[in-house]
């Protein structure tokens, strides 16, 4: 196996960081804003967007991935395996990415088949691009140390991609669409597309695949999948990257039915306005009138800013402690300030927001931790049968994420419509909706009890985990030797 021992430098972290930060442009907007977008801007019902999230979004999980996973570990070019996929998919994903949050004019059997079709080539190109673009970095260096810091660089990057969507985002879909967030939004997935497509073309450009294969450690898909299916410690980060991302797409979405449905708008402005005053005069003017807009932008502003320095813990505590313990102990830790949400009541303004601090604070120790613990599963399979296939594991914890978000999405919406939730193609003028009591508790089961099930499952799973401290340090050692006599 040929392998570099060079340091990765700045550039080249950089570099690598700004395809997940043109990714999460895309990625966290589905997170956050694709259920609303399909109810409340689109028009579509709760029970048709719950089945096309999830029915598209499985197919993808266990179509597209297992796919794009065993032609990515196959191909040879003069850029190596991973960076060609990256290269050609800049582009058409940036364009398929705004025609997906577009509105065309369609009657809504034509708003349907339109919903469908796009999610569908999101969905693809998404994984066309950022499979490989995931399974990069474990060929980038074999050195654990090093990969524990680009694992950190790559989510400071995902966390600016977050902050954007989450804390921006709403208030700019307003202001450019002035009042109207069908032309909003597709004025702001224009500018992403572009910016986003840039980005990953800098990505292809900064970096270089180092662990490569030798000829006789190529395998057949039949024995990548057989490997797969021995190694328990892949099993269970599979496993644990569903329930993650199930908790994160009902999270992450019912935030803003939350803020315009359960929260207190008069308690709102009331918290806010002393923040909104001072950001003026100091020249911060990013929020608009609009006390919901404005207070959904802030409230996730504070989780973001705390997750990154969450962020920048955790290589430190991952060095001393190991992976899997810190990320269990952090991730049960956010879970609380999750919980605790269905306690708050509608005029809790100030202790809302401190949950969401503290939450996204020990959430943000967990999420460099999660794909560094991937890139150590593929180690420990090339550990354990002489043979790497980096990407074929990546695509599988791919289908975890793509699983768990569509999973996730779906119940957002599909709990929501149990719950009573009235939708924009409900009445006959949106701007009287009026949702019932019932809705509202539904909006907040949704960011607290439901969501915090999923977390504690994967608690659960950690126990079981083997790759510990102790087996990280041995696993690199003895990989390091095997390199080097070959």
């Amino acid at each position: 196996m040929k392998t570099d021992t060079q340091k990765l430098s700045v550039i080249e972290k950089v570099g690598y960081s700004l395809g997940d930060l043109a990714a999460n442009l895309v990625f966290q907007t589905l997170i956050t804003y694709l259920a609303y977008f399909y109810t409340d801007i689109y028009g579509l019902e709760t029970n048709h967007a719950s089945v096309i999230m999830l029915v598209v979004g499985l197919v993808a999980a266990f179509g597209f991935n297992p796919i794009i996973g065993a032609l990515a570990d196959r191909t040879h070019s003069k850029w190596g395996k991973f960076r060609p996929w990256i290269l050609f998919t800049a582009v058409p994903l940036g364009v398929v990415a705004l025609l997906a949050f577009s509105t065309p004019d369609f009657a809504y059997k034509g708003k349907v088949i339109y919903a469908v079709v796009t999610y569908s080539l999101l969905l693809l190109l998404y994984a066309a691009n950022n499979l490989p673009y995931s399974a990069l970095s474990g060929v980038i260096t074999g050195n654990m140390a090093d990969r524990n810091s680009l694992s950190a660089y790559r989510f400071v990057a995902v966390m600016f991609a977050q902050f954007f969507v989450q804390v921006f985002m709403l208030p700019i879909i307003e202001s450019v669409g002035d009042g109207d967030k069908a032309v909003g939004i597709e004025i702001v997935m224009t500018w992403l597309a572009v910016i986003g497509t840039v980005m990953l073309l800098i990505t292809f450009l900064t970096t270089r695949e180092r662990i490569i294969p030798k000829p006789e450690q190529e395998s057949s898909l039949k024995d990548d999948l057989s490997d797969l299916f021995k190694n328990r410690p892949w099993i269970i980060v599979l496993t644990v990257t569903t329930l993650i991302f199930v908790t994160l797409a009902m999270k992450g979405g019912s935030y803003v039915y939350y803020f315009e449905n359960y929260v207190s708008k008069e308690a709102l402005v009331k918290f806010i306005k002393p923040i909104l005053d001072f950001l003026s005069q100091i020249g911060m003017n990013f929020f608009g009138e609009n006390p919901v807009s404005s207070g959904f932008g802030l409230f996730n502003a504070g989780g973001i800013i705390f997750m990154i320095f969450g962020i920048m813990l955790s290589k430190k505590l991952a060095d001393k402690y190991g992976k899997r313990d810190v990320f269990g102990i952090a991730l049960f830790l956010s879970t609380i300030f999750i919980i605790i949400f269905y306690f708050f009541s509608a005029e809790s303004i100030g202790l809302i927001f401190l949950s969401q601090i503290f939450h996204g604070f020990f959430y943000g120790i967990t999420i460099p931790l999660l794909w560094a613990m991937v890139a150590d599963v593929a180690d420990f399979s090339e550990w354990r049968n002489n043979r790497r296939a980096t990407a074929i594991i990546f695509s599988a914890m791919m289908v975890g994420l793509k699983g768990g978000l569509s999973i996730g999405s779906a119940l957002l919406t599909w709990i929501l419509g149990k719950y009573g939730y009235v939708t924009k193609e409900s009445v006959a003028n949106a701007q009287d909706i009026i949702q019932p009591e019932q809705a509202i508790y539904g909006t907040k089961l949704l960011v607290s009890i439901y969501p915090a099930i999923p977390f504690l499952l994967v608690v659960g799973l950690l126990f079981f985990y083997e790759i510990n401290k102790k087996m990280e340090v041995d696993i690199e050692a003895d990989l390091k030797e095997r390199r080097q006599s070959l």
